[in-house]
């Protein structure tokens, strides 16, 4: 029976006994681009939000998505390479919790991405929490350029302003 309704497909697949895989990938494949769409969104939903002690997890499922839907990119060509970008996710993240000890992860975190050979603008992802950072650090990390330069770092210490913030000193001012 074909998957008329994609929504849960990838917490059902998480719970999937490995007998069930097969009759599992035809019905997703049965159930056409929306079928596999959600499954994959979901899937990445997964891979944004899990934090290390589910990182087995993470590669187990990436090599079960691999034997379950093997040839993505059939449906969608912009999913050809897909399991190569969540396997690279998944060993990217698996390198910023090896880098970054878990008592050095609260705060706030921003993920800047630069070329310095070129005129191009600095790209800043800011205000993130820790796994939103390596999550963002892996998945640009993946793709990143030989020129490239990806910077994930915690912020200490900052201002904000918006241009209606008073100018410096105008609480002392006094009209009169």
């Amino acid at each position: 029976m074909p998957m008329t309704k994609a929504a849960g497909s990838f917490a059902r697949f998480r719970e999937l006994a490995p007998d069930q895989e097969a009759v599992f990938g035809d019905e997703l494949r049965k159930g056409g681009f929306a079928a596999v769409r959600v499954f994959l969104e979901d899937f990445r939903t997964f891979l944004r939000q899990y934090d290390e002690p589910q990182q087995e997890e993470a590669e187990r499922l990436i090599r079960r998505g691999r034997d379950v839907l093997p040839e993505p990119g059939r449906i969608s060509p912009s999913w050809a390479r897909i399991w190569e970008e969540f396997a690279s996710i998944a060993a990217y993240k698996r390198d910023v919790f090896r880098r970054i000890p878990p008592d050095n992860r609260e705060g706030e975190w921003q993920v800047l991405l630069d070329n310095p050979y070129t005129n191009g603008q600095i790209v800043v992802y800011p205000a993130l929490a820790f796994l939103e950072a390596a999550y963002m650090y892996a998945y640009f990390r993946t793709g990143l350029e030989p020129n490239e330069v990806i910077r994930m770092q915690r912020i200490h210490t900052f201002l904000h302003d918006t241009g209606r913030s008073p100018e410096p000193g105008a609480e002392e001012r006094r009209d009169g």
